[in-house]
């Protein structure tokens, strides 16, 4: 079996979806896309209605329009149904579900004590619930990107987001770096815009 690697013309709006808001240069490294050819992309999608650009708080990005959400899962659709992906990735998102649980719970206790203030350092048992997580998350991205390329990278980023969390735990739930529960909501994104499901 040949994993297969998505063309940019379904990354690019894919990545607009999975990160909500992300300015060009963000959108063209998330896969690793030349940043010319990702702005030509996303000025097309935008010409097509699939996109839109704004500004506020001194932050430019897109953010993909309803539209372009529906284009995006049309794309998803074809590419697993085009490389027979569908019943495995549907299979591991069930694999998925409870694991998801896990983090939920976990990322709620977290924010939850951060209400009575800021958290100078993060309960051991708190790190190790991330670290398993970390560990079960491995061999599903594994499965994964045995159909497709797309899909790699979440092990890595959240287990550096947890390497980084036990100094500062913004890398915990943090919405202004790369943390656990950003990682984690973007793989859920992931597999639900590519199973054309909701959450």
């Amino acid at each position: 079996m040949t994993a297969h690697p998505s063309p940019a013309e379904l990354l690019v709006p894919h990545v607009v979806r999975l990160k909500g808001f992300a300015g060009t240069e963000a959108v063209a490294a998330r896969f690793g896309l030349d940043a010319a050819q990702t702005h030509e992309g996303l000025l097309d999608a935008e010409a097509y209605g699939w996109v839109t650009r704004a500004s506020f708080a001194g932050l430019t990005g897109w953010s993909l329009t309803e539209a372009g959400r529906r284009h995006n899962e049309a794309q998803l659709r074809d590419e697993l149904d085009a490389h027979d992906a569908r019943d495995a990735v549907a299979a591991i998102h069930d694999d998925f579900l409870p694991l998801n649980s896990q983090a939920t719970r976990t990322f709620t206790d977290w924010q939850l004590g951060s209400m009575d203030g800021p958290q100078q350092a993060v309960p051991g048992d708190l790190l190790g619930r991330l670290a398993e997580l970390a560990q079960r998350l491995r061999p599903l991205e594994g499965r994964l990107t045995e159909r497709l390329t797309r899909f790699g990278g979440y092990h890595r980023r959240f287990a550096e987001a947890l390497a980084r969390a036990a100094d500062d735990p913004a890398w915990i739930t943090g919405m202004k770096v790369d943390s656990c529960h950003r990682v984690w909501f973007e793989l859920h994104e992931d597999l639900i815009a590519s199973l054309g499901i909701a959450r």
